[in-house]
């Protein structure tokens, strides 16, 4: 059986130690005979000495302990650069239940690699028509993966509107987006980290033993169009069964 690692290294450094203290009980137990003649000469010129070494050693140690006063004032004024509590506030599996909405959308496919840049295409397309029609979104953008395999997934790009647009062009539509019970979670930072999300997401399920819809929506709290990807904030919501 081997012992654990730990328990080594102590052993490699209790092993010196005794042998040491060894050696310092046989240097002790044969030192007593000098030791006595050895302490005559001592006494004499230790009166003398300590008088004249005592008193400066005594006036140099005020001066220096004026210092540390600085030093104390300086350490408070660091302590309030803390912004980051917010993000303690994310839900992570919060039950919710979505309303449909109105939405212009447009189908899409894409593999795993060039996901990100084909996601923005389309919704690229879709805010470039509602700004030609004079029509304002009524709500974030959207993605919503209809079905997704090893090397790729088919979508439906989605924005919220208020009024029907007219005029749409090929490949456009006007439908509702997905409703009905499911959990909400978030992520912060690049399309490229959402693996991690994802993982963590099948992770809770199981482990709450929940049974998910073949769909799942992605809303763009940060405009994607205008956002630096590492600073994206999306919201994962997972319909359920």
């Amino acid at each position: 059986m081997s012992c654990p690692r730990p328990f080594r290294l102590a052993m490699v450094v209790l092993v010196p130690v005794a042998a040491i203290s060894l050696n310092l009980a046989v240097a002790l137990a044969q030192s007593p005979t000098p030791a006595a003649p050895a302490a005559s000469p001592v006494p004499a010129p230790s009166p003398s000495a300590s008088p004249t070494v005592t008193p400066p050693a005594a006036s140099t140690t005020p001066a220096p302990a004026s210092s540390p006063t600085p030093a104390a004032s300086a350490t408070p004024t660091p302590a309030p650069a803390e912004p980051a509590p917010v993000r303690t506030a994310d839900p992570f599996g919060e039950e919710i239940t979505l309303t449909p909405k109105t939405v212009i959308l447009v189908k899409g496919t894409a593999n795993w690699d060039t996901a990100f840049d084909t996601l923005i295409e389309s919704l690229k397309t879709l805010a470039a028509f509602l700004d030609k029609q004079g029509v304002k979104p009524s709500g974030n953008s959207m993605i919503v993966y209809t079905s997704t395999d090893d090397t790729g997934f088919s979508y439906l790009a989605e924005i919220p509107v208020d009024q029907e647009p007219k005029n749409l062009t090929k490949g456009m539509n006007v439908g509702k987006s997905p409703e009905g019970k499911a959990l909400k979670f978030v992520h912060r930072g690049s399309y490229e980290n959402m693996d991690n999300t994802y993982e963590a997401i099948t992770n809770h399920l199981d482990d709450k033993k929940l049974e998910a819809k073949d769909t799942f929506v992605e809303e763009y709290i940060t405009d994607p169009l205008k956002t630096a990807e590492d600073k994206l904030v999306i919201n994962v919501y997972v319909p359920l069964k």
